[in-house]
């Protein structure tokens, strides 16, 4: 695998800020001297033809010792370091100018704490690079463990070719905050330009799994040596490509290329899985091989382009005739219907059930409770995404909101705040949606927690049954009903009340099945009863609804109140 970043630590520099003392050694004594600057650029060449180098880096950073750094700063208001830059940018021009060619040489001054006095670091190589003044960022990279706390690695400029992201600052150009791999991986991050999707790589690629998830818009990365995290589960990293709000649109393309792309990359990553042969980079195809490397389409990285108006490859079907042979799909066999007397066979009616499910969670705007006392309501998930009531036990993510009708995302990596629509997946299991209540539900609701796992309960027919804080009728899905998820104060002490006693009334509405669906009364008037289709859209804010005369809710349709969203199936 080729060298990514050079880095060195120079020692024994009298004065750091004195460019001429870390560029070139004074003397001829070639065998003693130690390597400095220039020795360092003259035997790792950008490129060579055989011993001889054709063309050298031209970029470089410089750490030097922070105290030092920030001694010139309060001093000379960072003078030293901007004139050090300068000399060195000079210097290397002058030794190196027939081996720059087009490119242009820059220099960064940097502090770090980790280096002793005399000590300068150097790095630079094929995945180091310096933006120019009033260079925009074309995309943003970010990193994270569970999906829910997204921490920035790192700034991709539109003439950036490549950048390297790993766990350690002495083998890559930008460290990953929480990398679970070591210091053998990296992420190689190839970009070709802003009318390009960026290609993700692996390296080495025979030791990661990297696989594009389109439904998320994020790069999942296992490793396959085994590594685990501090729970046990195996280790993965997942990493966002987003464009830069400054960046350009990706300009749309014809019907023709888009074609010609998808077949060149369908092409490229069958090649992959033969020996000897390597991928199409930049085919801007959302796969991902074996070895390593994954692209991806419809990420943030691409949200700027634009769809063919017509389909490249599929093309519309003619109608089928009336008369056409169905045979695609297998027909039930019809045996004609048995004669009385001709079969022993005994029939059992079919007993209809019914069922209600807790599918989602209507998480309140907790600005409207604060004579209540509560601060946060907070809804934890165990590792199986199954809602975690007991506190002793692990939680994979929870959902809080303050007083303030903020939401966060909350994991061992710590808090983020979120808005809806967003979608997290804190385990390879299932994935947990977040919603945007509907517009007539906003003023009672932040957002729609649907839940991985729903909980259901039977119904028995023909009975009419109420839902409320006082009734035993589907109590199992009154999930919240203990003061675990209800905090008070600012000290975030649990209260005594339950989180029920937000939203919900003790009796908040009767419920019976019926042919036509199921017959809804609504038994308080200060509670608030919301119909939502099966897909989750708002439908009708039930008003007047009694058991003579009840609101009609559909089969498979959801009703909210309080915080549970409830399906109705026959």
């Amino acid at each position: 695998m080729p060298i990514y970043v050079q880095h060195e630590v120079l020692g024994r520099i009298p004065d750091v800020f004195n460019a001429e003392a870390i560029w070139q050694a004074p003397g001829l004594a070639l065998f003693s001297r130690r390597p400095l600057l220039r020795d360092l650029l003259e035997r790792c060449p950008r490129e060579h033809r055989g011993r001889a180098a054709t063309r050298c880096f031209s970029h470089v950073t410089l750490m030097l010792p922070q105290e030092e750094v920030d001694d010139d700063y309060h001093l000379t208001r960072g003078n030293r370091a901007r004139e050090l830059a300068q000399t060195l940018t000079a210097l290397h021009q002058k030794d190196f100018g027939d081996l720059l060619g087009s490119d242009q040489v820059r220099y960064d001054v940097l502090g770090k704490e980790e280096l002793a006095p005399g000590e300068v670091e150097v790095r630079f190589g094929h995945a180091v690079y310096l933006p120019a003044p009033g260079e925009k960022a074309l995309f943003n990279v970010s990193v994270s463990r569970d999906s829910a706390v997204w921490k920035p690695v790192c700034p991709v400029y539109p003439n950036q070719r490549l950048a390297l992201i790993g766990g350690s600052e002495s083998a890559a150009s930008y460290v990953a905050s929480g990398w679970p791999f070591g210091e053998d991986g990296a992420v190689l991050l190839l970009n070709d330009g802003p009318d390009a999707q960026p290609v993700v790589q692996m390296r080495p690629k025979d030791a990661f799994d990297c696989s594009f998830d389109a439904s998320q818009g994020h790069y999942v990365i296992k490793s396959k040596r085994g590594t685990v995290d501090g729970l046990g589960a195996p280790a993965r990293l997942l990493l966002k490509i987003t464009r830069s709000s400054s960046a350009p649109p990706l300009a749309p393309r014809p019907a023709a290329d888009a074609q010609s792309t998808a077949g060149a990359a369908h092409d490229g990553w069958n090649a992959a899985a033969r020996p000897g042969s390597r991928p199409a980079s930049g085919s801007g195809q959302g796969s991902s091989t074996g070895t390593g490397t994954c692209t991806g389409v419809g990420t943030g990285a691409g949200a700027g382009a634009q769809a063919s108006p017509r389909p490249a490859v599929w093309q519309a079907r003619a109608p089928m005739q009336a008369d056409a042979d169905l045979t695609a799909i297998p027909q039930p066999n019809r045996h004609p219907a048995a004669r009385s007397g001709e079969t022993d066979a005994t029939y059992a009616p079919i007993v209809q059930r019914q069922r209600a499910s807790l599918v989602a969670l209507a998480l309140p705007r907790l600005s409207r409770y604060r004579d209540t006392g509560a601060s946060t309501l907070e809804v934890p998930f165990s590792r199986a995404l199954g809602l975690n009531a007991d506190p002793a036990a692990g939680t994979a993510i929870s959902f809080l909101v303050n007083d303030s009708d903020e939401l966060y995302a909350c994991t061992e990596n710590g808090r983020q705040r979120v808005t809806a629509p967003a979608s997290f997946t804190p385990v390879d299991t299932r994935a947990i949606r977040l919603l945007p209540a509907p517009p007539a539900m906003a003023e009672r609701y932040c957002a729609t927690l649907c839940l991985a796992r729903p909980v259901s309960t039977a119904i028995a027919a023909g009975a009419r049954f109420q839902f409320g804080r006082s009734s035993a009728a589907l109590s199992a899905l009154r999930v919240l009903d203990s003061p675990r998820f209800l905090n008070h104060g600012q000290g975030e002490e649990k209260g005594s009340s339950s989180a029920d006693r937000i939203g919900l009334s003790r009796n908040a509405f009767s419920f019976e099945a019926a042919p036509q669906g199921f017959r809804i009364g609504r038994l308080s008037a200060s509670q608030a009863l919301y119909h939502l289709d099966e897909r989750l859209e708002f439908v009708a804010s039930i008003g007047e609804a009694s058991a003579d005369a009840p609101y009609l809710l559909p089969a498979g349709h959801h009703l909210v109140a309080g915080h549970y969203v409830l399906r109705f199936d026959a």
